[in-house]
């Protein structure tokens, strides 16, 4: 049986698509393009109404090019709206987010695949089924939590996640073992609300535990932590970083420095209190990365709302920016407000942001020049990404997924670099040799 994943959205979707497709080759699976696939599955998102319609787009275009192709829909979207994705072209089954879990026997079944044995009570599929390279995969993702109960105004995703679910430390150490042992070098540890991880557990644990306990185990690997929202990042998450046991990099949402806008939004932090979080944190790691979502246009966002935002992104620690033109979802509390920003402004507003965040960008870019940094090389092996998330071009030679020290000798785009050794990330510390020029904390 030939399969392809198509996959929409956050680094969740990603780690469920990838290990959906580790299990599909395990059972015997066949990896192909949409067009030339049995089955397709589908892997929606639901963040915004542009993600809805990307879906819909992609799913009539597949039954278009591929009309034999039996398609599964699922991921938020398929959650949210069963009914309507069921209607469109080629769609044959819906997996709600729910089943998750049984997707890949979902889909087997679907294709007349055999089961695969298991091992470690449910640890993951027999053997290494999956290696650095397939489907143009270097770095692993996996996911340890999904779920999510806090209630920000704007966000349909606890309602189509459910509440937060967090996979056992053991069942976790036990993949990382297993993902260490099939090759990969890096990987990156994601959740729908990854600083809850362990809460839900008995006994409870927590996401610095799981970090500490996998540092401790297997020094082979880099760690990367995804998206950690900032009243769930404690000072331990950023000593493992310190001490080279987690890569320094860090998204951190803001979504908006307006304290009015915050409020509204139902977020549980002041601009204050995330701009002592990041400051700390640029204090501690002066060349780490820092990133951030913003949201443009919520409902009641006033012309001096704005321009708070665009002052504090100015002087912040940030590195680079996400931004997202606010997009009413159906069920949600913003949905029903009122005073909604007009498009107009709206896009003017983003574009003014982006530029914002470009800056922020050459800005860290141009501090990294001269700087000795761990990497892992990607693609061909002639693009090294660095323990602080940047993407540098070297000469062509290395292999893919090889651990090097690379010195950054041009903050253009894209980056380059000479590779100085190819030791592991984690034999010596980084070496910068200039300042950051990040402004210090306020």
């Amino acid at each position: 049986m030939k399969y392809a994943i198509v996959t929409f959205g956050c680094r969740v979707n990603q780690a469920d698509s990838l290990a959906l497709d580790e299990e599909l080759l395990a059972r015997g699976g066949e990896p192909a393009s949409p067009e030339l696939a049995d089955v397709v599955v589908v892997n929606t998102c639901s963040v915004t109404a542009t993600a809805d319609q990307g879906a819909r787009q992609t799913i009539r275009r597949i039954a278009r090019l591929n009309p034999s192709a039996r398609v599964i829909a699922t991921g938020c979207y398929a959650t949210r709206r069963a009914e309507e994705v069921r209607a469109l072209p080629g769609v044959v089954r819906i997996v709600g987010n729910t089943e998750k879990e049984r997707l890949a026997e979902l889909v087997g079944a679907e294709a007349g695949l055999t089961t695969a044995e298991r091992f470690a009570e449910g640890d993951g599929a027999c053997g290494a089924s999956i290696r650095p390279g397939v489907g143009g995969r270097t770095a692993y993702t996996l996911r340890v939590q999904t779920g999510c109960e806090e209630h920000c105004a704007y966000c349909i995703i606890p309602s189509t996640r459910g509440v937060s679910r967090s996979v056992p430390l053991a069942h976790v150490l036990a993949h990382i073992a297993r993902i260490e042992a099939a090759g990969f070098r890096e990987i990156a540890l994601t959740g729908v609300h990854l600083g809850a991880y362990g809460r839900d557990l008995t006994p409870a644990s927590s996401l610095a535990e799981l970090l500490q306990r996998a540092a401790g185990r297997h020094g082979g690997v880099m760690l990367r932590v995804s998206s950690l929202e900032p009243m769930d990042c404690p000072p331990e998450l950023v000593d493992l970083a310190a001490d080279g046991a987690v890569a320094p990099h860090f998204h951190l949402p803001l979504q908006h420095a307006s304290d009015r806008v915050l409020a509204r939004m139902r977020r549980p932090y002041t601009r204050a209190e995330y701009d002592g979080l990041v400051s700390r944190i640029r204090l501690r790691l002066p060349d780490a990365s820092i990133g951030s979502d913003i949201i443009i246009g919520f409902p009641g966002e006033t012309d001096s709302d704005f321009e708070t935002m665009l002052s504090y992104l100015a002087d912040s620690p940030l590195t680079h920016l996400h931004v997202f033109p606010y997009s009413d979802r159906p069920g949600t509390a913003a949905a029903a407000m009122s005073e909604k920003v007009d498009p107009v402004k709206v896009k003017a507003r983003a574009r003014l942001v982006r530029e914002a965040g470009h800056a922020l960008t050459e800005r860290f870019r141009a501090a990294q020049v001269g700087a000795v940094r761990p990497g892992l090389t990607i693609e061909d092996g002639s693009l090294v990404v660095t323990d602080n998330y940047l993407k540098v071009r070297v000469a062509p030679g290395l292999p893919r997924n090889e651990r090097v020290r690379v010195r950054i000798v041009s903050a253009g785009e894209p980056m380059r670099g000479e590779v100085v050794s190819p030791r592991s990330c984690r034999s010596s510390p980084p070496v910068s040799v200039r300042a950051n020029g990040v402004p210090p904390p306020r």
